[in-house]
C-alpha cells in the first residue's frame, strides 16, 4: 500500500475535490485520480461516490478515512520519538470571534510557548459563519467560537460550555445596590457595548426588540477586557458573558445587575473538521485552550 495514494486520500477527503488535493499536493489531477484508483483497486472497495462532479466518501470510505488518520499518527509519534521525544513543531491556525482573543491569551499563553517553542500559532479573527467556511475549506485547524450552541455531524466538538450573560455596572454605581431592575429602566442608562454581530448582542437585541425597546450605546467595542476597565472607572453600564466580569465581580469592583425575565445564554466551543487529522501539535494546542478556556 502506497503512502502517497494514502496522503491523496485523506486531502482528497478533507478537501472534497480532486483539483484542490492536487494543487495542495503538487500534483496533477489525474495523478490524484490515478492514485485514488489504485487504492480502492487495492482495497477492493469504493472509497468516493462521484456524482455531478461532487466527492464524497462512502461508508467504508469514512472508516478506512478514521484508520488512516490513525496510522499517520501512529507514523508521525514514531518520527517524532526517533528524533526528539520532547519536541514538538508546526503550524496551527484557529478562527475565533475578535472579543475572545484577550481571553484566550491573557493566562497561560507563556507557559505554553516555552513548553513548545516550535509550535506557532495564527489567530484569525472573524465571523461565525466565516469561521466555518474556512474550517470546511480546511484554511484553518480550529474554531473557537462563542454563539448558540453548534451542533452539526461535520464538525468535532473538542470542548464546550455554556455561558450566561448579564448587565454589569462598576460596584460603586447606584444600580449595583439594587435588588431588582426593570429593563424598561435600565435602557436610559449610559451603555457601553460589543459591536451588534456578537452573538450575545443579538440575543440581547432579539429581547429588547419583542419588547418595543432599544438600547443606543455611546460607545461600541470589540476589546471586552477594555469594556470592563471603563465600567470600574465610570458610570457606565454594559451587557457581558459572566467570564468577562468574573475576576472583577470576585475583587468587588464590577457588580451584575440583577434584571427580571431576562435569561440569555450562550455557547463557548471548539471545533474541528470530522475529516481533520489531529496532529500532535494541533491536539496540544487543543489541550491548552481547553485548560485555559474551559476550566
Amino acid at each position: 500500500m502506497e503512502i502517497r495514494n494514502l496522503e491523496s486520500f485523506i486531502q482528497v477527503a478533507e478537501l472534497g475535490s480532486f483539483t484542490k488535493a492536487a494543487e495542495s499536493l503538487g500534483y496533477t489531477q489525474s495523478s490524484v485520480s490515478t492514485q485514488i484508483r489504485q487504492l480502492e483497486k487495492e482495497l477492493g472497495i469504493p472509497l468516493f461516490e462521484r456524482i455531478n462532479h461532487r466527492v464524497r466518501l462512502t461508508e467504508k470510505g469514512k472508516e478506512i478515512l478514521n484508520l488512516t488518520h490513525e496510522l499517520f499518527r501512529t507514523a508521525e509519534a514514531i518520527k517524532k520519538t526517533a528524533d526528539n521525544p520532547l519536541t514538538l513543531s508546526g503550524h496551527i491556525r484557529i478562527a475565533t470571534a475578535p472579543s475572545l482573543c484577550h481571553w484566550l491569551f491573557q493566562n497561560n499563553f507563556e507557559q505554553f510557548h516555552r513548553h513548545f517553542p516550535d509550535i506557532s500559532l495564527e489567530v484569525i479573527s472573524t465571523s461565525t459563519e466565516e469561521m466555518f467556511r474556512l474550517l470546511s475549506q480546511n484554511e484553518i485547524d480550529l474554531v473557537y467560537t462563542l454563539d448558540h450552541h453548534i451542533y452539526d455531524r461535520n464538525y468535532v466538538i473538542a470542548y464546550e460550555a455554556p455561558v450566561s450573560c448579564h448587565f454589569f455596572c462598576s460596584s460603586a454605581h447606584p444600580l449595583a445596590s439594587r435588588e431588582s431592575v426593570p429593563v424598561k429602566q435600565l435602557i436610559h442608562e449610559s451603555f457601553i457595548l460589543t459591536e451588534r454581530n456578537t452573538s450575545y448582542q443579538k440575543l440581547l437585541d432579539q429581547h429588547l426588540t419583542s419588547l418595543s425597546l432599544e438600547i443606543t450605546p455611546f460607545l461600541e467595542l470589540s476589546d471586552t477586557s477594555l469594556i470592563t476597565q471603563m465600567l470600574q472607572k465610570g458610570l457606565e453600564v454594559s451587557f457581558l458573558p459572566d467570564y468577562v466580569a468574573e475576576t472583577a465581580i470576585q475583587e468587588k469592583k464590577l457588580a451584575r445587575i440583577p434584571v427580571p425575565d431576562l435569561n440569555i445564554e450562550i455557547w463557548k466551543q471548539i471545533l474541528y473538521h470530522k475529516n481533520k487529522w489531529i496532529s500532535p501539535e494541533i491536539q496540544a494546542v487543543i489541550d491548552y485552550m481547553g485548560r485555559e478556556v474551559f476550566q
